[in-house]
This record gives C-alpha cells, structure tokens and sequence, in this order.
C-alpha cells in the first residue's frame, strides 16, 4: 500500500508540502496542491487523518459550545461554524449545556479538557476566568460569541448602541408612546443581555425627553410564543396603549405583531414594532428590525480561531465588534394621528 512518501516522491514535493497539500491545512501554492493530489491519485492514496493528527498533534476538530439548539440565534450560528469548518476539512463537536448548571460544567472543566478539540468556540457564554485559563493552558484557543471573555478574543455586537439606535428610528418617526418588550430575568445570566439593550432604550428615550412608562415595560423569553402572551397584555389590559414596540429581539417582536392581530390593530398604522436579529421570519411578517447576521458571525469566529492555529506565536486575544444592519420594512410608520383608547 503506497504511503505519504511514495506521494511525496512521485510529485518531486516534500513529505511536509504533501500533507500539506492533501489536508487543506497551511500555505501550499497551487501548482504543488495539484502535483500532490496528482501524484495521490494515481498511487490511490487516501490521506489519514487520524496519522496526521499524530504528526501535527492536532485533532481537525473543534468544540463548540451552546446554550440551546433549539433556539434560532444559536443554531444559526452553528450553521455558520458548520460550514466555515468544512471548508476547511475541520470536524464538529456541539455541546448543548441547556439542562443546568451541572451539565455546563461537566462540559466546561470535563469534556473540552480531554484533548479532543484543537480549539472552542463559546456561543453567548459567559465563562469565568479560571474555565478559561484551564483551557489556554492546555494550548486549546478560544474564541467567544456574545460579550467579553478575560484572555479570550471575542466577537460581539454592539448591543446598548444598537437597542438605543432602535429606540431613535421610532422616535424619529414621532413616537413618544413607545413600550419595551425585553428578556425576562433568566437570561441575565450571560452577559446581562436584556438589561444591556434595556439601558439602550431608556438612554434613547432620556435623550429625547420621552417618558419611559412602567406599565409599558414587560418581559418575555425570547420566543414567539412567550412574547405573544406579554403582549396581550400590554395591548389588551390597559386603558391607553403604546402606538410603538420595541422588542429585545425579532422573535418576541413577532410574538407582539400576532397579538396585536388579536385586538384588529393594523401593523404598523396603529402599531409600529422593530426587534434586533435578522430573523429570516422577519421579511415574512415586513419587521424593521437590525440584522445581526448570526451565521457570519460563527463564520467569524471559525476564521480567527484557524488563523491562530496557524499562527501560534500570534497569540493575542481581540475583541471584535461584528457590524449589523437596519432594515427597515413595513412594521414601522408614524404614530397614528388619533390614538385608539379603551
């Protein structure tokens, strides 16, 4: 059976250039590239992986850690992992750490520290310190998604800025009666995202001299469904309603268009509503809303962590603020000249 030396010899490359080549891993012009897979071809040589896992003391895998699969943000963002890895002839492994704190940190301090991995990406974790540096220490890089990581390099949004942008496009329009549908108190627990875009919105608000009405802040899970429910609420139990919404996120801005359906309010005539995503529902329902691109964002992330693969000695965490967009649709107007009372 021919080896990776008849391959080499044939093509006239060294051992090194050849695996190279044959694995898709580092910098090999393509000139030799075609020699390589030439001079493989016709000896039928087929590369093994798990031969030049031993060689390089690299696994072509990385880990990548979830708080739900199930979710649209998080699983987006796995597709962008997904096939950003296989372009490069990188494996998967996806850890769901949805079922409690004792599954996260079996996975944290248990699983990710078995060699397996080359490397992590953390999805809208916020790992503390010591879960980080038990992995640097055992040369495994990490790149997070979500909010800051100490000695990690990140990539993030802008989340109070854009929440305040949000806030600006229906003051803009003329709404000063404007209600907040945020995240409720569970999904503080990572990087404090409801609170962070809720301070996005009341600065937008205090900016402008418009009131920030209690009765008009409630919260949701960051579903549908979840959000359908607090809307009712909010636009079935009050005597006077907010002409605008602005959601936490696109789902829960869907959620509060299907209830206002419920009370014959026409979107946005009576209602304006905008939400943060980029939910691929959204262009179905006509959302304004700002498109944060999840699967570029795990393409990203699978960029800079090969880069530092491949550059060992670069080492240097960064913080990456990843650009979203505002796209706005048909969910947002001016406030209605004579406002519907109960």
């Amino acid at each position: 059976m021919p080896g990776i030396k008849d391959v080499a010899e044939r093509a006239g490359l060294s051992i090194a250039t050849v695996s190279r080549a044959l694995s898709g891993k580092g910098n090999v012009s393509a000139r030799s590239r075609e020699r390589a897979q030439a001079a493989a071809a016709e000896l039928g040589f087929v590369l093994s992986y798990h031969a030049s896992s031993l060689a390089s003391g690299r696994n072509h895998n990385v880990g990548v850690v979830v708080p739900s699969v199930h979710r649209w943000f998080f699983s987006s963002v796995v597709e962008g992992v997904s096939a950003t890895l296989l372009d490069a002839g990188y494996d998967l492994t996806l850890y769901n750490v949805s079922e409690g704190p004792d599954r996260r940190h079996s996975v944290l301090n248990d699983f990710l520290l078995r060699k397996r991995v080359d490397a992590v990406i953390a999805v809208s974790l916020e790992l503390s310190e010591a879960e980080i540096q038990q992995l640097l220490a055992i040369h495994r890089p990490i790149v997070g998604i979500g909010g800051p990581l100490p000695g990690a390099s990140t990539i993030r949004i802008d989340d109070p800025g854009i929440a305040e942008a949000a806030t600006n496009h229906l003051i803009r329009l003329g709404h000063t009666r404007i209600a907040h549908m945020t995240g409720d108190a569970s999904y503080q627990q990572d990087f404090r995202l409801p609170g962070t875009r809720q301070g996005g919105f009341e600065k937008a608000m205090a900016a402008a001299g418009v009131q920030v009405r209690p009765e008009w802040q409630v919260s949701a899970d960051f579903t549908i469904q979840g959000a359908y429910a607090s809307a009712r609420q909010l636009l079935g139990g009050a005597s006077e309603r907010p002409t605008a919404v602005f959601a936490a996120s696109d789902e829960m801005a869907i959620g509060t268009i299907l209830a206002a359906r419920d009370f014959g309010l026409r979107i946005p005539y009576d209602l304006s509503v905008i939400g943060i995503d980029g939910h691929e529902l959204g262009e179905v329902f006509g959302l304004t809303t700002f498109d944060q691109d999840p699967r570029g964002q795990g393409a990203l992330a699978v960029r800079l962590l090969l880069a530092g693969l491949e550059d060992a000695a670069d080492g240097g965490a960064t913080d990456t603020e990843f650009p979203t967009n505002l796209v706005v649709r048909s969910s947002t107007s001016v406030p209605p000249e004579d406002t519907v009372q109960r």
